[in-house]
């Protein structure tokens, strides 16, 4: 089966790294800058939509100047204050011994994925890995889907997708793929079950036993 794995808070907890580079850009805007926890709703969805929930969808330079200096930070310091999450590489190094081809689908830019994926040795364990373009194409986690399944030649019913967030299960969804949940990140119970997910899991190694039922 081809597996489908978001980063941010499916693989690694990448809180530090992007709450202190959201905090570092709201100062250079001169907004106020909220504690920490009191922007942890930011891990998930595109770095945009984040400042457009901030800013309003008519501050079209200000989000923009937002994003900009997010990635000042981000791309030089916040991308490593990251860590993997426990038994992490132990389950993609099963997946793998079991047959199974996984791809990283990830709404952050490509080029720090992979450069995140590199500095902890994951890489290798990804047939391929897939994220949005600066611009901002392919941020959308539907079309991301959508693109990877085009690239790889992936039917949907030999795939699945693999998130914490909302964004993860809704674009599995659209693309007629099965989304599962993971409860180590940072989208509760009732937003990855109100968005359909066709099952949650408390653990890593329990996606072992939800594989084996959807293949």
């Amino acid at each position: 089966m081809n597996i489908l794995l978001d980063l941010d808070g499916t693989l690694t907890d990448p809180k530090v790294g992007i709450l202190t580079s959201l905090q570092y850009a709201l100062e250079k805007l001169g907004e106020d800058v909220p504690p920490m926890d009191e922007l942890s709703w930011c891990i998930g969805p595109p770095l945009k939509d984040a400042f457009i929930k901030m800013f309003g969808e008519d501050q079209t330079e200000r989000v923009a100047e937002g994003v900009r200096h997010f990635r000042e930070r981000f791309g030089d310091v916040g991308l490593f204050e990251n860590e993997v999450y426990p038994d992490i590489p132990e389950l993609l190094s099963r997946l793998n011994e079991q047959g199974h081809v996984l791809h990283i689908a990830t709404s952050k830019p490509e080029v720090f994925a992979r450069r995140i994926l590199d500095h902890f040795d994951l890489a290798g364990s990804f047939t391929s890995i897939h994220g949005s373009e600066l611009d901002g194409t392919r941020s959308d986690k539907g079309e991301l889907i959508a693109y990877i399944l085009g690239e790889q030649s992936i039917e949907h019913n030999d795939s699945v997708m693999i998130g914490d967030r909302k964004h993860d299960i809704l674009g599995a969804i659209s693309n007629e793929v099965p989304g599962v949940g993971v409860h180590w990140g940072y989208g509760s119970r009732d937003e990855l079950e109100g968005a359909g997910a066709t099952a949650c899991i408390q653990q890593p190694h329990d996606l072992i036993q939800i594989i084996s039922e959807i293949e």
